[in-house]
């Protein structure tokens, strides 16, 4: 059941993040759906720029439509992740997405504002909810990159400007995370008194974490094994500080890089294994399960796990 990015997040405040991941293919959405019914979970899917060029947007919206009838317990939003303006428009008028983000980060805090609340105003006459940015992420997201000097946490004054002049939906904050699989060195982790500042200038208002994935050790190592070449040193966010994050208003988790991850090291791991294989199905029914069992993990590290009947219950 596809239902409003906001009544989740109603639910959620406070008790639990709704776990927030891309799709780009039909195997994507198989394990994403399987694990939050194993999980008992609500969830978001979120289909990026990059997806709907790689994807097209029809064939995207009817693979999520395809899995909505093979999972009718699942309940979820459909958010659209790093949009432009015109991309906004494109998701507002289709008709399809519960939620769209306006990444106008990029820009000046004035012109962020003047985009923003445009998204807003065109959004919100037709019930959808927008999620803007505030302060900028280090690390590469599709066609985004931002280099780590310029990255910017989110000031907590400048972020209750920004909501009462746009009257977005949801803030998407630069707390210390960045996106891809390079994100912290050493012992740096998320900064929670800058949630907990943020939180206290919009108290109930929703927060999101972008950049959230742990980047496993694990998933990186058997990568590399199976002849891959990623950094060794890669380390994500702290999958017990999800948690920690979630009284200080963090309401929405985006994970990325993990997936991505799980998909390679299987489709390595495989044709490494039958050096003679080519039928990509076969690691694909791998995925599958390997994905749900991952966003089961991911889930009760968000306390989302369980969480279903509660939500069902919320939305009678």
């Amino acid at each position: 059941m596809i239902v409003t990015t906001d009544q989740l997040f109603k639910i959620a405040y406070g008790k639990f993040a709704v776990g927030a991941y891309n799709i780009n293919n039909m195997e994507q959405a198989l394990g994403l759906f399987e694990g939050h019914i194993k999980a008992q979970a609500p969830f978001i899917v979120q289909i990026s720029r990059g997806a709907r060029n790689y994807a097209n947007p029809i064939m995207l919206e009817n693979i999520i439509r395809a899995a909505e009838q093979l999972y009718p317990e699942a309940i979820f939003a459909v958010h659209l992740d790093h949009g432009d303006e015109q991309t906004c428009y494109d998701c507002i008028d289709s008709g399809f997405y519960s939620s769209v983000m306006i990444d106008a980060s990029h820009e000046p805090f004035e012109e962020n504002v003047t985009i923003t609340k445009r998204v807003v105003e065109r959004a919100h006459a037709k019930g959808i909810s927008v999620e803007a940015e505030l302060g900028m992420l280090g690390g590469v997201e599709e066609d985004i990159a931002v280099d780590e000097k310029n990255a910017l946490l989110t000031d907590p004054d400048e972020a209750k400007v920004f909501v009462e002049r746009t009257g977005c939906d949801s803030l998407a904050v630069a707390i210390g995370t960045s996106h891809g699989a390079y994100k912290f060195m050493g012992g740096q982790g998320l900064h929670f008194d800058r949630m907990a500042a943020i939180q206290a200038n919009l108290p109930g208002f929703p927060l999101v974490m972008h950049g959230s994935s742990s980047v496993p050790q694990e998933e990186v190592k058997r990568i590399n094994a199976a002849g891959g070449a990623l950094d060794p040193s890669a380390k994500g966010v702290d999958v017990d500080e999800f948690a920690k994050a979630v009284p200080l208003g963090v309401t929405k988790v985006n994970i990325d890089t993990d997936g991505r991850l799980v998909w390679t090291r299987v489709h390595r791991e495989y044709f490494r294994d039958h050096p003679d294989g080519f039928d990509f199905r076969k690691p694909g029914k791998i995925f599958v399960p390997a994905y749900a069992d991952f966003i089961v993990h991911k889930s009760h590290k968000l306390l989302s796990a369980g969480k279903l009947d509660v939500v069902r219950q919320a939305l009678m």
